[in-house]
């Protein structure tokens, strides 16, 4: 019996190869994602879930899975439009997703993937990143760097003696899924896992779906003429419709003074962090709401914050989060606050002003342990 890790297995094709390997008799099915997994696989107790962030900077949670002999990645986010209208969180985030994450989790398995009779492996590209995709320029650019990772990867292990490979799925649009703004559709999705899964099992080391149909003539014309494909290509993506005007980074807010950074601090953070793409943090210049003075001076506590790593960008908080919002400082996307404020007459009327934009409020229990009131009040008796 077999157990496999699928990274970004909650959606989506991931989602369905979840389904078929459990048909496969798959023993037990990891699912590494930020998202929890779609209640179709919820109600199967060969599925465990562990949330995690490829955004985040430590990647240990890979090593507890020690018992698996089959790892699949297939997260990856993208979205059509000019490069300039993309955000440098775009940008970065793209390449962490699409590329890094993928390179860096077959790392923490390679010496298994070398070494072990038997090791399936498979990640998701895209046939962006084997052509030129104007105005998916970030994505396919990315995508290019993990096939040519793979690539570069399967001939080492070919001269080393491993029968092992990697394969690279290189799909184009593929229905059924939540990647272009649909739904997890597992009637769309079935086949192509079965595809996929097949591949992987006779050990090839690329697969184009609907190569014979579609991408071999596609890839033929690019070879032909790369620049005149460029630019069909852009004339195709801008008159298709296919644009999109919306960040696919999801942004988080939360304000707080941050006087004696403690532990406390951190952890917020680091669940904030967690939950969003991108994290913005307003620091108050004092503590008078609270009718408190602060130790630290603002400019000091600013520097504070802003150094770690779960933190994108800091800004002088508004007297309101909402505020913040309403300026146009910061679109974002969750609101991250204290459960104790959960019920309050201002919290009800943010649940009432972001009902209709999107914005969700996310309320944080507070954890037992250092908090600033103790750190206050043993100063103030020495």
């Amino acid at each position: 019996m077999s157990r496999a890790l699928i990274v970004g297995g909650s959606n989506g094709i991931g989602m369905a190869l979840a389904v078929r390997l459990l048909e496969h008799r798959y023993e037990k099915i990891y699912i590494v994602d930020k998202e929890a997994p779609d209640p179709v696989l919820r109600q199967d107790g060969r599925i465990e879930y562990v949330h995690f962030n490829l955004l985040g900077k430590d990647y240990s949670v890979f090593e507890r899975f020690d018992d698996v002999d089959t790892l699949i990645v297939t997260a990856g986010f993208g979205r059509v439009c000019p490069f300039g209208e993309l955000t440098e969180a775009e940008v970065v985030n793209g390449f962490t997703v699409n590329a890094l994450a993928g390179i860096r989790i077959v790392r923490c398995f390679y010496d298994r993937i070398i070494a072990q009779p038997k090791f399936y492996c498979a990640v998701i590209g895209s046939i962006a990143g084997h052509l030129s995709s104007p105005l998916f320029s970030v994505y396919g650019a990315s995508k290019s760097a993990l096939c040519r990772f793979v690539e570069n990867v399967n001939i080492e292990l070919e001269q080393q003696g491993s029968a092992n490979r990697i394969l690279d799925i290189s799909p184009g649009s593929i229905g059924g899924t939540r990647f272009n703004g649909g739904a997890n559709d597992l009637g769309q999705t079935a086949r192509l896992a079965d595809e996929i899964l097949c591949h992987m099992f006779g050990r090839e080391t690329l697969f184009i779906p609907q190569y014979d149909e579609v991408y071999q003539g596609v890839l033929q014309r690019y070879q032909e003429d790369p620049h005149r494909f460029g630019v069909e290509s852009y004339d195709y993506k801008y008159k298709s419709g296919r644009m999109s005007g919306r960040s696919q980074v999801k942004t988080g807010y939360l304000s707080g003074t941050f006087d004696l950074f403690h532990i406390g601090h951190l952890n917020l953070l680091r669940r904030a962090r967690q939950y969003c793409d991108y994290l913005v943090v307003g620091v108050h210049r004092n503590a008078s709401h609270k009718r408190k003075d602060t130790f630290i001076p603002f400019e000091e506590r600013v520097e504070i914050v802003r150094s770690i790593s779960y933190v994108d960008r800091v800004i002088e908080s508004l007297p309101e989060d909402s505020d913040v919002y309403k300026t146009g400082i910061v679109r974002y996307d969750y609101l991250f606050v204290g459960s104790d404020y959960k019920g309050t007459e201002r919290f009800e009327a943010y649940e009432r002003y972001f009902a209709d934009k999107g914005v969700k409020i996310v309320y944080f229990p507070y954890t037992e342990g250092t908090s600033s009131t103790q750190l206050r009040g043993a100063i103030t008796k020495l």
